[in-house]
């Protein structure tokens, strides 16, 4: 399923040589702080995405031996949405919380390699590849998750009323697509995981992130403590800020999703304004790390169909991605839980699929986190 490593060549300038469910509303109890690291997945995905599209080239620096692929084409077989042929791309793009390999050290999760699901989000790429739209799924939503056949051939029984995550613990990454195109009706072209463990690395290495924060954000769990005002954070600091939960807004899922998005429009105007082409030592070491951090769908599991997939994506700046969380309201019978508001969510879903903009009125007046507008980018 994933490709053995390679050793690195020479280049010019460098050497040759389930736990404890939470809610997505208002918390009645405290989250270990070591998962809260985990929500930084989704979005780093995002980022890696845009990363490799505005390195233009780097990605020919990237080593076959460091891109892990999963087959989603042949798990899942022709039980599929049809491929809308219109020029649009959908990326679904998700985080999980394996605590196998360098991953060990950052605690939680679990010991024996397994994972579970963190945050997912849908990125469709319109036609012409100058804008895109995010939409991100809470891991607490509650689904019904269709039957599915995992990469290994284990076929998973159908399940009502489970959170979203759980299709990622039952079946991985299929079962999450799987789950994904049942909900949307739309067709997944690609798949992109992330392991949190490169993150920090990758941040110092783009020479921080420079954002701006309206209010004071301090949350001793994530070790983070920012004034309000303009910040260029580290790799360290970006962790904490995607980690908390409390420290801002109202104390929700929802609200640390709305963190998240506002760092990935920072982090892709970073990677446009630093230029990464400017160092050979600095392009690998990058590309490198970026690598690492992924697993892909077969289709993209090589540095050629990566390359390609990220040179498509290069004109897409921060100013023409719309980020939106899907439409849910609050479980009437567990306030800890969303569901999802299909009237609402269809709105999008119709959307992506006739590849227009997603409507105003398909998140007016559903459930929100309250961290809107704490985080923005740095001009």
């Amino acid at each position: 399923m994933s490709a053995e490593s390679t050793p690195e060549p020479a280049i010019p300038g460098k050497d040759g040589s389930d736990g404890p469910r939470h809610r997505a509303g208002r918390r009645k109890k405290e989250r270990s702080p070591h998962s809260k690291a985990l929500r930084l997945m989704a979005w780093t995905a995002a980022g890696v995405v845009v990363l490799g599209g505005t390195g233009a080239g780097y990605v020919y620096f990237k080593l076959n031996g460091n891109i892990k692929s999963v087959d989603i084409n042949q798990a899942l077989g022709t039980d599929r949405p049809v491929k809308v042929d219109n020029g649009s791309e959908n990326i679904l793009v998700l985080g999980s919380d394996s605590r196998s390999g360098s991953n060990k050290k950052l605690g939680g999760g679990t010991d024996d390699g397994s994972a579970r699901s963190d945050t997912a989000m849908i990125v469709h790429v319109y036609k012409g590849h100058k804008k895109a739209s995010v939409v991100s799924i809470p891991r607490d939503t509650l689904v019904d998750r269709p039957e599915c056949t995992d990469t290994k051939g284990v076929t998973h029984d159908a399940a009502s009323g489970v959170m979203f995550n759980e299709a990622y613990s039952t079946g991985g990454a299929a079962c999450t697509v799987k789950t994904v195109e049942s909900i949307t009706g739309l067709r997944m072209d690609h798949y992109l995981e992330v392991d949190f463990a490169g993150f920090e690395k990758l941040i110092d290495e783009l020479g921080g992130v420079p954002v701006t924060t309206t209010k004071a954000i301090k949350d001793p769990q994530s070790h983070l403590d920012l004034k309000a005002g303009t910040h260029t954070l580290n790799g360290q600091q970006a962790l904490g800020l995607v980690r908390t939960r409390h420290g801002v807004g109202d104390g929700s899922d929802l609200g640390r999703i709305q963190l998240q998005q506002a760092f990935i429009k920072a982090l892709v105007n970073q990677v446009k304004h630093i230029g990464v082409l400017t160092s050979p030592t600095k392009l690998f070491d990058l590309a490198n790390t970026a690598t690492k951090a992924v697993t892909t769908d077969s289709d993209l599991g090589s540095v050629n169909s990566l390359t390609s997939f990220a040179n498509g994506l290069k004109t897409i700046s921060s100013k023409n991605m719309t980020m939106v969380t899907m439409p849910v309201e609050y479980d009437p019978a567990n306030p800890n839980r969303v569901i999802i508001e299909k009237a609402k969510a269809r709105l999008v879903w119709n959307a992506l699929e006739n590849d227009r903009p997603i409507p105003a009125a398909a998140t007016k007046g559903t459930a929100t986190g309250e961290a809107k507008g704490v985080v923005t980018s740095t001009p």
